[in-house]
């Protein structure tokens, strides 16, 4: 039987996931191809044998999305499989017009044909955005479930952008798994405040032999979700945060939406700098496509360790980078500090931009006057600390998730910016969490 040509558009992420998953094994489809977008230089490799498994004894080479419709032609393709995340509905059916003027159909896989189901529960933490403050809501999740007596391992969405191989299963511990395992900044600002709290997390490119040894020292497991993806897991309790900065946008990308359709809980984060109108905007839309949700009003408040270096200083704010560059967020906690405690000017980065920091404002043009912590390869975390060296200003605000001068020798005085969950008023997560545990029996 001739197997149908198949190619996955993915980031990697999701469309290793959706190719081990659902068609790995699978002897009625050929996938010859992946593409690559959003994360620099992860294209122009191979998705290797010894995950593809039996069927691809060559592997699976990775190019990049903008050769789409050429490999389309190329391969004969008769499908291409959408699979990556934090996108409007425009870029979506733009990549739709593309893969159907090339004759192939077009496709999302949906959680039946991509969800793993646990033995153990799964409390899963998604977002409608990049940047809603999912982070330190699961960081909270994981220290309350703790609390209760309970071994929780967080499961993190993928970030491989590495030798795949070595990636397959990864397990933090400690700090030194950072080295080890070659993080990047992006991987460091997410797994490095798990360890830092005494918690495991795990993370790689196969989700089903990670859940495998995720179960092993678990009572619970919280996934830990990234780029506003849906679960990779069957969830016993799914938590979606909504971001009032950007109200609408919780109806207007993929697969946001989707998480807030599936959600038991809705936390709308940031109540504290959105206008009452952005916050009733994302109620009237929870209310329209979720009724039944239960919705927990929040805030993450800052934290600085030296407001006297922010007084009066012209500063320079590094905030995460996923987060303003396919985020598209204007502003982060950095600028939230830097007015708080009167900086006396926010000094404009643009001008000192090295090497592929450079690049990344060509690709996301609408940055601004921040600097995104952008640290995918040691060249980019050479060329970042090669700009905020360069960069005219008294003091440099780090408002990303670890403290980037563990990483990078930075020439003139540091803020550290910090922000934690905090839900106002009832109903909170202790009173989910309760009602979670009770109906497992935990």
């Amino acid at each position: 039987m001739k197997r149908r040509k198949i190619i996955i558009i993915g980031a990697a992420g999701r469309d290793f996931h959706n190719f081990n998953t659902r068609f790995r094994d699978d002897e009625t489809s050929e996938v010859v191809a992946f593409t690559a977008a959003q994360i620099p230089n992860i294209d122009d490799r191979k998705y290797p044998a010894l995950l593809a498994g039996r069927l691809y004894p060559n592997g699976i080479p990775i190019y990049a999305e903008s050769e789409l419709s050429d490999l389309i032609k190329r391969f004969e393709v008769d499908e291409c499989i959408f699979s990556y995340s934090d996108v409007p509905y425009t870029h979506v059916m733009k990549l739709s017009a593309i893969v159907n003027a090339a004759g192939a159909s077009f496709c999302m896989l949906g959680p039946k044909d991509t969800q793993i189901r646990s033995s153990k529960p799964i409390v899963s933490v998604c977002a409608v955005r990049t940047g809603s403050g999912k982070s330190q809501t699961s960081r909270k999740i994981v220290q309350m479930l703790m609390r209760r007596g309970l071994k929780v391992v967080a499961i993190r969405h993928p970030m491989p952008y590495g030798d795949l191989v070595a990636q397959r299963v990864q397990r933090y511990a400690e700090i030194a798994d950072l080295a080890r395992y070659r993080c990047t900044i992006e991987e460091m600002e997410e797994y490095e405040p798990h360890i830092a709290r005494g918690n495991v997390i795990y993370s790689g490119v196969d989700y089903g032999a990670i859940l495998a040894e995720a179960e092993k020292e678990a009572d619970v497991i919280l996934w830990d979700g990234g780029n506003n993806d849906f679960c990779f897991y069957v969830p016993d309790l799914l938590i979606t945060v909504a971001d009032p900065l950007r109200a609408g946008d919780e109806i207007s990308f993929y697969p946001g939406e989707m998480n807030l359709r599936m959600a038991q809980v809705v936390i709308i984060n940031k109540i504290d700098s959105a206008s009452p109108e952005q916050i009733q905007t994302v109620r009237n839309n929870i209310a329209k496509v979720n009724p039944k949700a239960t919705i927990i009003d929040a805030v993450s408040p800052i934290s600085v360790d030296r407001p006297e270096r922010i007084h009066g200083k012209r500063v320079l704010c590094v905030e995460d980078g996923p987060t303003l560059t396919h985020g598209m967020m204007k502003f982060g906690a950095g600028i939230v500090a830097a007015q708080r405690f009167q900086a006396a000017q926010i000094v404009d980065p643009r001008p000192y931009l090295s090497g592929e920091l450079a690049k990344t404002f060509e690709t996301y043009p609408d940055i601004g006057m921040l600097l995104p912590a952008m640290g995918y390869s040691e060249r980019q975390i050479q060329d970042l600390e090669r700009t905020i060296n360069a960069t005219d200003c008294d003091t440099v605000i780090i408002a990303t998730p670890i403290d980037l001068t563990r990483i990078i020798h930075v020439n003139k005085p540091t803020v550290r910016v910090g922000y934690e969950l905090q839900e106002i008023g009832s109903p909170n997560l202790d009173e989910v969490l309760d009602a979670f545990c009770t109906s497992k029996g935990l």
